[in-house]
């Protein structure tokens, strides 16, 4: 009798377990491939914030990698979570939090390579006192994550003396998402702020192409409430930013670059090209890109030339050029051919794409197939005219009609102003 006992046991466990296990197989077998797959064109490695995996810690339970909202971030092969399609990685921080042993740690710099960043408490009071870093330069890209740390700040600021009524008690540098939420956070609490913003409002959302996505989970943001949108465009964003704006009375100072900050006996002067003002406190908001690279290249300044693409449907019969290789410049470059009737052409100065998302990838194919796009490798922009465009390329000289210039070559992290305001840094190396 026990014997048929355990027979009928090891039936159910085997009947039971075994759909499970060819199940979890077929997945590894699958994150393998396309870890090998990615592998090639670099973009398994994360170039911004993203999971640093203990494989030592892990368990294999896969937590990570149902929490993973982007689907195919991470993958478990040989019992451990690896981090398969890092370039996909926009730093929820959700695996981490789904860890049941705590062996996911979120962190900015890819593995192996250092990145440099502020120092910053749990407060994101950098080593200056009263001077906070919140959002993307401070290490964390994320639109969520940047609301929440816009707010954290602020709601650290005490109020000041009612007597000091040419005294801000805050002043917030840049009008992105952790901007927002700081001088939204400030008007809450009926605190004295101003905010300046080098570019429009949006900051750095400005800068995407059209149509990316940029908030991904839920969001609380003061006095509007909870954004519940999972998923949404930059112009949906922008024109919610809008509202926001019109409902809430918030002000924000545009087109007006912070160009010094000086800091004597615990109070800041703030001077742009327009005004100085005082403030108690100082949020940094600014963004890693700070100002968009240029080319340097004569004609530059023409104002056919842009370093963000708001609205591709806006072009219709157009001659364009989008310069650059990574995801933003494919992404616009896509985004421009799609509209049918535009004669785009993608230059890059390397002899192909080595770290771009694989969809963008694919699209980039089809459209280049339908002969809407064309990319010329190894080219690079000499001279910018009102009609035309010249690139410098191995078989010399190629000028190109032209009536609209994108340039995405990055920006310049604005290192130096910060350290000239005292903010120290640290680079960050994980092994």
């Amino acid at each position: 009798m026990d014997n048929i006992t355990m027979l009928i046991g090891s039936v159910l466990i085997a009947v039971t377990v075994t759909p499970y296990v060819i199940k979890l197989k077929k997945k590894e077998r699958k994150a393998r491939h396309r870890f090998e797959e990615l592998k090639v064109s670099g973009l398994q490695a994360a170039t911004t914030m993203h999971p640093h995996i203990n494989a030592i810690a892990c368990i294999g339970c896969g937590s990570c990698v149902s929490a993973c909202p982007e689907g195919d971030v991470l993958g478990v092969i040989d019992g451990k979570s690896v981090l398969v399609h890092g370039a996909k990685c926009v730093g929820h921080g959700l695996c981490a939090e789904a860890c049941p042993v705590g062996a996911i740690q979120m962190v900015m710099a890819s593995p192996g390579k250092s990145a440099d960043l502020p120092i910053l408490n749990a407060k994101f009071e950098t080593s200056v006192p009263k001077m906070y870093i919140v959002g993307e330069l401070g290490g964390i890209g994320l639109i969520k994550n940047a609301v929440t740390q816009g707010k954290t700040a602020v709601e650290y600021i005490p109020s000041g003396s009612s007597s000091d009524k040419g005294i801000y008690d805050v002043a917030i540098v840049g009008a992105g998402p952790a901007g927002m939420a700081a001088a939204l956070t400030a008007q809450k609490r009926n605190l004295r702020y101003v905010v300046f913003e080098q570019g429009d409002i949006g900051g750095t959302i400005l800068q995407y192409p059209r149509s990316k996505i940029v908030l991904t989970s839920p969001v609380e943001l003061p006095l509007w409430g909870r954004l519940s949108l999972r998923e949404t465009s930059k112009e949906s964003l922008l024109e919610i930013w809008t509202k926001i704006i019109a409902k809430t009375g918030v002000h924000i100072t545009t087109n007006e670059k912070v160009l010094d900050i000086q800091n004597q006996d615990g109070l800041f002067t703030l001077n742009t090209a327009k005004q100085e003002c005082r403030a108690r406190h100082i949020v940094l908001a600014i963004g890693r890109r700070g100002t968009p690279r240029k080319l340097g290249v004569p004609g530059e300044q023409l104002s056919k030339v842009t370093y963000r693409l708001i609205d591709a449907a806006t072009y219709q019969n157009a001659d364009v050029l989008v310069v650059g290789g990574g995801d933003s410049a494919i992404e616009a470059a896509v985004g421009l051919a799609v509209q049918g009737t535009n004669r785009v052409t993608l230059s890059y100065r390397k002899a192909e794409f080595t770290r771009i998302k694989e969809r963008n990838a694919r699209h980039l194919k089809e459209w280049v197939g339908k002969k809407k796009l064309q990319v010329i490798f190894n080219s690079e922009v000499s001279e910018i005219r009102p009609e035309t465009v010249t690139l410098k390329t191995a078989d010399g000289p190629v000028e190109l009609k032209n009536g609209s210039v994108f340039v995405f070559a990055g920006g310049e992290m604005p290192f130096e102003f910060l350290k000239k305001i005292g903010i120290q840094f640290q680079a960050q190396l994980v092994h």
